[in-house]
C-alpha cells in the first residue's frame, strides 16, 4: 500500500457523519466505509435510506449502523454517542453534516423560521461537538472533528440571511473549538461546499446552477463525493497538522475574477 494510502486510512476508527441519510452527508459516510472506518449514518426523518446505506457498506464488507436523533436536541445528541459506543466503539472522527437550506426572504422570516435554520446549521454543530469532544477528552486518544460549512458563509446569498449567518457561525465556531480542543489533541476544521449536485436540482434552479456553472473556473457544479473527499482528507493523518483551517471545494467560484 502508498504511503498515500495509508494515510487516507481510516481502519480501526469510528466515525460519526450526522445528517448521512442523502446527498452530501451519505457520500461521506459512504467515502469513510471504503477507507475503513466503522461509520454511524445519522438521521432524523429518513431512517429508510440511512438504512439503505447502511446495507450497501455491509455489502462491501464495511461496518456501519444507522442512528437517529435530532442534532438540535442536547439530550438526542448525547444518546447519538452513547449509542455509537455501545453498537461500535467511542467516536474518533465527527462530521458534522447536517443541516437545513430553506429560502426566506430576510423581511419576511418569522422569528421561528429564522431560529430553525441556526440551530440545525449551528447548534447543532456545537453539540455534536461538545458531546464529542468530552468522551474523546476522557479516553486521551484525539481525534478530529470535520464541520460542513458552506461557501455562503463567505459570500453571502438572497433569501439566505439566517443560512449565511449560521455558516458563518460554524467558520468561527471551528477555529474557536481548534484553539480550545488542540492541546487534547482533538483536530476541528471545515469543509466549504459550493453549489453541490443533487438529482432535479436543473429543473428546480435552472438559472443558479447556470450562474454557477458560468462562474465557476472548472465550469460544473460539484459532486458530493468532491466534499467527501475533502472530508476524508481533513479526518486523516495526512492532514496531522491541520486545525482551525477551512477547506472551500467549490469549483474555483470564490476565486473567480470580479469583472
Amino acid at each position: 500500500m502508498s504511503a498515500a494510502k495509508l494515510q487516507l486510512d481510516l481502519s480501526g476508527k469510528v466515525a460519526v457523519v450526522t445528517g448521512a441519510s442523502m446527498g452530501i452527508g451519505r457520500a461521506i459516510a459512504a467515502r469513510f466505509a471504503d477507507a475503513g472506518a466503522s461509520v454511524v449514518v445519522h438521521f432524523h426523518r429518513h431512517r429508510d435510506e440511512a438504512l439503505r446505506l447502511v446495507e450497501e457498506i455491509a455489502r462491501e464488507g464495511g461496518r456501519a449502523v444507522a442512528l437517529g436523533g435530532d442534532v438540535r436536541s442536547p439530550g438526542e445528541v448525547e444518546e447519538l454517542f452513547r449509542d455509537t459506543a455501545r453498537e461500535l466503539g467511542e467516536a474518533d472522527v465527527v462530521v458534522n453534516n447536517a443541516g437545513s437550506y430553506p429560502l426566506h426572504a430576510l423581511v419576511d422570516a418569522t422569528s421561528s423560521e429564522f431560529m430553525s435554520v441556526v440551530e440545525t446549521n449551528l447548534l447543532g454543530v456545537h453539540l455534536a461537538t461538545q458531546a464529542a469532544a468530552r468522551r474523546m477528552i476522557d479516553r486521551g486518544k484525539g481525534g478530529a472533528v470535520v464541520n460542513v460549512a458552506s461557501i455562503e458563509g463567505l459570500r453571502p446569498a438572497p433569501k439566505h440571511s439566517h443560512y449565511t449567518a449560521a455558516k458563518s457561525g460554524v467558520l468561527a465556531y471551528t477555529r474557536s473549538a481548534a484553539i480550545e480542543l488542540g492541546r487534547h489533541g482533538i483536530r476541528v476544521n471545515a469543509v466549504s461546499p459550493g453549489l453541490i449536485w443533487r438529482e432535479g436540482i436543473e429543473r428546480a434552479w435552472p438559472e443558479g446552477v447556470a450562474s454557477f456553472r458560468a462562474r465557476a473556473p472548472l465550469g460544473r457544479l460539484g459532486r458530493p463525493e468532491d466534499v467527501a473527499d475533502a472530508c476524508l482528507f481533513l479526518a486523516s493523518s495526512a492532514a496531522s497538522f491541520i486545525s482551525g483551517a477551512n477547506l472551500v471545494v467549490d469549483g474555483g467560484v470564490l476565486a473567480a475574477s470580479a469583472f
